[in-house]
């Protein structure tokens, strides 16, 4: 049974539909609706196996995706985007960087464990969100502490000497008078009536307390300077123990030498707009519970976890002989095999089953070919699709449809310095022609080339844009030629620039 956040998250994938999802990823991807449309059947599945008997549920594997297509023409940002949508744990790992055991490298395991990190950092997050209006109020009750500290408590009141019945004291009238002055009367429902007294330096705090905090509420105070506790950074020992990659046992003992040292404080004078930070993280570290975070972000990888495996065609290849600098390709295969089959991976949070984690992997397939992998691993990746270069024509709609377009950009990072930038039609369409052009007569890296035609086309606009000052700036093809006609008929220059 899901826990009621994890199943929060299985209702948003109710919501949508795969004709939703692909229509979601049109807003930010162009083209590629193959891609799209398998990506989109497999999250939905997610949902439609929560919902199938509990015989069969755990049967029901993921049908992981091989992405075929050269580098920039959207493979990453389509599994980015996936994940987003369905606010599931995803990571993105070069498969390229893991090696057999033995071998300089990584354990292939790490990718799980760098999952559940991702999981538990969403999670804390939406935690966090939860909880961050009532850690506001109790930063500002701890800040006025600091600032204004409550009075010590008044003595309790020495004994009074009992008084003559015949003729008392006028000292003793005038005391209690005064003290029938401090307080007041009240009577209950049964009669018995009781006094309340008030102390005048309480109400003088009180008054003094709601006016400060008027004005730490204003942002009056924040030059102030306060005294505030905080917990010194773990010594730099821990750090690089965490830090050795080749073993990831590391992680577990550092862990553990942190718990067992006791947890030392200090004070620390600071203006009261880092005090509000530091308290700001104390209050949510305890109002949030560790425990819960964690137990929820191992069924949500469990369940929704997402790899992306980037630059699988690098580990795949001809069988290779004995020796050689390419014997560890099938190694690092085999070594994937259990983990995209399904298994138990030991993490410092506790075992994680990767059964039903989704695999996503891409690779350009230049070299090799996805039947140069290992038969057992070609099984565990049943659904291919092949993405298509992208087209001068796409490099258009690449910059002016997404949400997230190059053109609106760089528009805005002209609008910081007051000016504005316009490209005009045929401006675009000359920036896509030169971008098709040199991916033709270089290496085609897609849409990434639009990235350096882009930079060195508005190279000198940027460098002189705060001397210049506010105004528009036009761009259309004859701009665009000018700039970068010398650059396009120069073989070597194009070589280097673009």
């Amino acid at each position: 049974m899901s826990s009621p956040r994890t199943q929060q998250a299985l209702t948003r994938l109710a919501d949508l539909t795969p004709r939703q999802i692909a229509a979601e990823l049109d807003r930010y991807i162009v083209g590629q609706a193959d891609a799209k449309k398998a990506v989109a059947i497999a999250l939905r599945n997610r949902w439609r196996r929560q919902r199938a008997p509990d015989a069969i549920r755990e049967e029901i594997s993921p049908n992981n995706i091989i992405l075929i297509g050269p580098t920039g023409v959207g493979k990453t940002e389509i599994a980015r985007r996936l994940a987003k949508l369905a606010g599931a744990p995803f990571i993105k790992v070069e498969a390229s960087k893991f090696t057999e055991v033995g071998y300089v490298g990584r354990d292939v395991e790490s990718m799980v464990r760098d999952l559940v990190e991702s999981a538990i950092d969403m999670v804390r997050s939406e935690r966090e969100a939860e909880v961050e209006e009532l850690a506001h109020e109790r930063v500002d009750e701890r800040l006025l502490d600091l600032l204004l500290p409550p009075p010590a408590p008044a003595p309790p009141p020495a004994p009074a000497e009992k008084a003559s019945a015949t003729t008392p004291d006028v000292g003793a009238r005038g005391a209690a008078r005064e003290d029938d002055a401090l307080g007041v009367f009240l009577v209950s429902p049964t009669g018995a009536v009781t006094k309340e007294t008030t102390d005048p330096a309480q109400e003088r705090y009180k008054r003094t307390r709601d006016k400060l905090k008027q004005l730490l509420l204003d942002g009056k105070l924040e030059e102030r300077e306060v005294e505030v506790e905080v917990t010194p950074q773990n010594p730099p020992m821990f750090d690089v123990l965490a830090s050795q990659g080749g073993n990831e046992g590391m992680d577990n003992i550092s862990d553990m030498l942190k718990e067992m040292l006791p947890k030392r404080k200090k004070k620390r004078t600071v203006k009261v707009s880092e005090a509000r930070r530091i308290l700001f993280e104390q209050e949510l570290e305890k109002l949030i519970d560790l425990e819960d975070v964690t137990a929820d972000a191992l069924e949500r990888v469990e369940k929704l976890g997402i790899i992306f495996l980037d630059e699988i065609d690098k580990i795949a290849g001809e069988r290779s002989q004995a020796g050689g600098p390419d014997v560890s390709r099938e190694g690092v295969q085999r070594d994937l095999l259990p983990i995209v089959e399904g298994s138990n991976v030991q993490t410092k949070y506790g075992m994680v089953k990767t059964d039903h984690v989704l695999f996503i992997a891409a690779g350009a397939f230049h070299v090799s070919k996805p039947s140069d992998l290992i038969p057992e691993l070609q099984g565990r990746f049943p659904i291919r699709v092949e993405l298509k270069p992208l087209t001068e024509q796409d490099f258009v709609r690449i910059m002016t449809e997404p949400e997230n377009a190059l053109t609106k950009q760089y528009a805005a990072l002209v609008e910081a310095e007051g000016a504005s930038l316009d490209f005009s039609s045929d401006g675009i369409a000359e920036i896509a022609r030169i971008a098709a052009l040199v991916n033709e007569r270089m290496e085609n890296i897609g849409a990434r080339r639009l990235h350096t035609v882009m930079t060195t086309l508005l190279e000198d606009v940027l460098f002189d844009l705060p001397d210049r000052g506010t105004g528009k700036i036009a761009v259309d093809a004859g701009v665009v030629r000018a700039r970068l006609k010398s650059i396009v008929e120069d073989e070597d220059l194009r070589k280097y620039i673009l």
